[in-house]
């Protein structure tokens, strides 16, 4: 593939995507993966409305996205109200950027439509009580978001994925009519961001902690650990940030106990009350 952006565009975004000067083998580079590389979390929103048709766009790039045994086990719930987000927002420990964003989308695992269509025809529909099952539908929800996200972003709109939708997972499901066996994995705030509050591009961890060839092998995984901690240092240094400790200090405290999960702790009984028995 011949590139089809500058060489310094390629490696700006790739530096500021890695936190140094680091460029993947080969020169293969395209507009996709330019927007792509550019994505970052965006928590301040204009209160324009989205363009007339933008959400039915944005959900058929959601259903263009791979779907095991093409089952399509996930929905999404379109949140525009403003009391709706509010009382979402709530639920998500008082997210402000969910009442701000003009669309918030709610990612379902949902196994309800396939009992309902086998009820339907009088067809057997067990092996939905298996955790398999639960697993192959929040994998479909979570392809199908970020085929959303890619598209929003394509268009000028900017995205942050909510897992607060977990942390009452029973009060979302009663706000938003959820049948049982349908579960809210993740939120998405849409919208236009605000210009001058645009976030930067948060460096993620070196190829070498995440890619393995062949076989699982930590060899590199210290030094590379060691470097994304500079890396990550000298990012909330110019974003002028004051974090306490490294990536692993940091990371280390969120998976402490079940005290860091904000209640998520419980969400195997929740899930099993929703309709998922997980067997």
């Amino acid at each position: 593939m011949t590139t089809t952006e500058p060489a310094t565009t390629a490696a700006e975004l790739l530096r500021a995507r890695y936190g140094a000067d680091r460029l993947p083998a080969g020169e293969s580079w395209s507009a996709a993966i330019s927007a792509i590389l550019q994505h970052r979390s965006i928590r301040s929103y204009q209160g324009t409305p989205l363009p007339e048709g933008a959400l039915e766009l944005l959900v058929a790039a959601a259903q263009s996205a791979s779907t095991s045994s093409n089952l399509q086990a996930w929905s999404v719930v379109a949140v525009e109200t403003p009391a709706r987000r509010g009382r979402l927002a709530q639920l998500a420990g008082d997210q402000a950027h969910i009442r701000q964003a003009p669309l918030f989308l709610v990612w379902l695992a949902d196994l309800s439509r396939l009992a309902r269509a086998a009820e339907a025809r009088g067809m057997p529909h067990a092996a939905l009580d298996y955790t398999e099952m639960f697993l192959l539908a929040a994998v479909d929800a979570a392809l199908a978001a970020q085929n959303a996200a890619v598209a929003a972003e394509s268009l000028g709109m900017g995205v942050v994925y909510i897992g607060g939708m977990r942390n009452r997972p029973e009060d979302v499901a009663a706000e938003l009519g959820l049948p049982p066996g349908a579960f809210a994995v993740f939120g998405m705030c849409v919208g236009y961001p605000v210009e001058d509050s645009a976030a930067a591009i948060k460096p993620r961890l070196p190829q070498a902690a995440v890619l393995h060839r062949e076989r699982y092998d930590t060899a590199a995984e210290p030094a590379a650990l060691e470097e994304y901690g500079r890396a990550m240092d000298a990012f909330y240094a110019e974003q002028q940030m004051r974090v306490r400790g490294d990536w692993v200090e940091h990371s280390a405290r969120r998976v402490a106990g079940p005290e860091t999960l904000s209640g998520r702790d419980t969400l195997r009984a929740s899930l099993g009350r929703l309709g998922f028995p997980l067997k």
